[in-house]
């Protein structure tokens, strides 16, 4: 499959005509397969905090459904089943939590704030919050019932809310959205330093302001580019980066070095608590 290197989906070539309608299913939920492995690829890195780690759990999730198919197809659709199977494998294999590293500053801290969450809140918030599971798929997909699902949620949003406070930096071009998205910061505690519509006021900012942590839109006005204000940014700083879009499959195909965390348009206060908690976990961009 495109989006894990070594995985590749059978090509169809030489079958009888009267193997054509299984085939023409197998292919469908092949690329239907495939399509979904952008987002398992962002859930797993969040759950795991780590890209190499969670794409290598992708991958044995990849195999496995390209050689039994039959255990996606009785899902209710295919990213519920794909999801499904993914947390079956962790049972006979393992799960995929790294310990916490037991440092006590504020980076740290921030950094092991889903780390230090219960494996299963932490992966009821992301199914939820992150991938947009109602809390039913939710307890489906972990093999647990509503209620047990319900309450590690709550728990989950608790422990959210105790992450220390972080100076976090904008980088939006439209007025409106940017309001949006500052008001959301500071309602979930954080210290918004700037707002940049532009590159060149990003890279200022930046330099005047050190932030911990960089959430910027993806397409700015006319030529600029979040992507092009971050990698000059970098250039004087490492700063975990959170980057926002309508397609966040297009920057999760796994050819190159991907953001810290993607998270879609819209999102809501505890997606990006999340967020904010598991891009300073992880490597940026």
């Amino acid at each position: 499959m495109p989006s894990i290197p070594g995985v590749r989906v059978p090509e169809d070539r030489g079958k009888r005509e009267k193997d054509v309608p299984d085939e023409s299913v197998k292919k469908n939920l092949s690329e239907s397969i495939t399509r979904t492995l952008p987002f398992l690829r962002r859930y797993a890195r969040a759950v795991s905090g780590s890209q190499q780690r969670g794409d290598e759990w992708v991958r044995l999730c990849a195999e496995v459904a390209v050689q039994q198919p039959a255990l996606i197809a009785k899902a209710a659709d295919t990213k519920l089943g794909v999801f499904k199977l993914f947390h079956s494998l962790q049972q006979p294999f393992g799960g995929l939590e790294q310990p916490a590293s037991g440092k006590d500053s504020v980076s740290d801290r921030l950094k092991e704030s889903l780390t230090d969450m219960a494996p299963l809140q932490r992966q009821v918030l992301l199914l939820t919050v992150l991938e947009g599971f109602t809390i039913g798929d939710a307890a489906e997909v972990l093999g647990i019932d509503i209620d047990t699902a319900e309450s590690s949620l709550r728990e989950a949003r608790d422990e959210l809310r105790r992450v220390a406070s972080v100076r976090i930096l904008v980088i939006e071009d439209e007025a409106i959205i940017a309001l949006d998205v500052a008001d959301i910061v500071r309602n979930a505690g954080h210290e918004v330093v700037g707002i940049a519509a532009t590159e060149k006021a990003a890279v200022e900012l930046a330099k005047k302001h050190s932030p911990h942590l960089v959430l910027a839109d993806i397409q700015l006005r006319g030529a600029d580019s979040g992507i092009s204000a971050v990698n000059e940014i970098m250039k004087a700083m490492t700063v975990p980066v959170i980057f926002v879009t309508g397609f966040p499959e297009r920057l999760l195909t796994g050819k190159r070095v991907e953001p810290a965390f993607v998270i879609s348009k819209p999102f809501d206060p505890d997606l990006l608590r999340a967020a904010i908690a598991q891009a300073l976990h992880t490597v940026s961009i």
